[in-house]
């Protein structure tokens, strides 16, 4: 072979030896793979279950394991509503039955699409210690004096609900002043209570009565976040007289997953359809012929299950601007009926506001709710019922 022909040969040798070595460092593979039968494409980088696959990790298995769904989690972890961004529903104006509507019905129903209002003041750490018992008080910002009322007697924080049992802990829920000149003075009023006392919620929404319906599905909100384990929960208004030992005595024996919602029981309660009437409603609003059975708002005794179920199902209705008829629709929807018990007595002991029952503390040592009872009358009657009272015989409502 001339030694043109041999420069050519080993230039072609040399030219191939550097294709395999690039190709070879371009694939990554040996010299013992190269000869085998190629490899697949590689193919573009794939989606499973949310999680971007890198492409290099994809070829180290044998097998893809897809990383599981997370299990889906309880909800937000902290109040999740910064800014109030609500615009009237104008859509309604344009139907006859709402144009002869009277005007506070006329506003609830052009903003009921407006279901949460961002925290003003918050206690995320009321349930960070073991609670047994937490005590939830509806308030209007104005009303101090009954709420100092409330501290003083039966919203009386306990450090032990009794052998084995937790805390029990008071809150108060509230709304902003109805009455925009009073607004900023009470405001701060209220900013300085609470740095007292650290016991109040607070939403960015009037106080007003068609409102406390939204203080029903804050409070159950800012329970499913802060509170998801608390197992009892009595909610009531502050004009109330409670006797909690006879609460935690009625407890003893109850389970925080029972469906436990006891309080003065309506059954069959119809619609008022008087407009003189605090209750009234328009059958626009409301056409059914009665109400689903409900519990009297004055106070009323829940176990924490329920009271986290109640929160969803709450979110699937519209708001209706009676609070407590709203809840025992929130009940329907979980199929849950209220349990009545003789010992709520939120129309008073006697109906007749002039019996002498209403004033007698031998009947509110028996009793766990009364309603109703004004901040003199309250603290008076705690006294009497904690002092060395004889009565002639005990009511058997526990």
């Amino acid at each position: 072979m001339s030694l043109w022909k041999k420069t050519i040969y080993r230039s072609v040798c040399l030219a191939l030896a550097l294709l395999v070595a690039v190709t070879v460092f371009q694939r990554s593979l040996t010299p013992s793979q190269f000869l085998q039968e190629p490899p697949p494409p590689t193919p573009e980088p794939q989606k499973a279950s949310g999680q971007l696959l890198n492409s290099n990790s994809f070829w180290k298995n044998e097998k893809i394991v897809a990383t599981p769904t997370p299990t889906a989690s309880r909800g937000p972890q902290a109040w999740d509503v910064t800014t109030t961004n609500c615009s009237a529903n104008i859509n309604l104006t344009h139907q006859p039955w709402f144009q002869v509507m009277e005007p506070q019905f006329r506003q609830f129903l052009l903003y009921r699409h407006c279901r949460y209002f961002p925290m003003l003041l918050n206690h995320p750490e009321k349930c960070r210690d073991d609670v047994y018992l937490l005590v939830v008080v509806k308030s209007v910002i104005t009303q101090h004096d009954r709420r100092e009322a409330i501290r003083q007697t039966w919203g009386r924080e306990q450090e032990s609900a009794g052998t084995g049992r937790g805390a029990v802990r008071t809150l108060f829920l509230l709304g902003t002043a109805s009455k925009q000149e009073e607004r900023t003075h009470y405001q701060q009023l209220l900013a300085y209570e609470d740095r007292l006392y650290g016991d109040i919620l607070q939403w960015d929404f009037l106080d007003t009565f068609f409102n406390l319906t939204l203080k029903e599905i804050h409070f159950l909100k800012w329970l499913d976040i802060y509170c998801p384990n608390v197992p009892f929960i009595f909610k009531g208004d502050d004009d109330v007289f409670v006797n909690p030992t006879n609460l935690l005595e009625f407890l003893a024996d109850r389970q925080p997953q029972e469906n436990l919602f006891v309080g003065d029981v309506l059954q069959h309660a119809r619609p008022i359809r008087r407009k003189d009437n605090k209750y009234y409603i328009p059958g626009a609003l409301y056409s059914k012929a009665s109400y689903p059975p409900y519990a009297g708002g004055g106070g009323f005794l829940m176990a924490g299950g329920l009271a986290r179920r109640l929160h969803h199902a709450c979110d699937a209705i519209e708001l209706y601007p009676i609070d407590d008829v709203f809840l025992g629709m929130c009940l329907e929807v979980l199929g849950v009926q209220p349990t009545a018990h003789e010992g709520f007595k939120t129309f008073g002991i006697s109906r007749n506001r002039n019996s002498r029952m209403n004033k007698e503390p031998c009947f509110f040592r028996s009793m766990l709710v009364v309603h109703k009872l004004m901040p003199p009358e309250l603290l008076a009657m705690w006294e009497l019922v904690h002092s060395n009272l004889t009565c002639s015989r005990k009511l058997q409502v526990l």
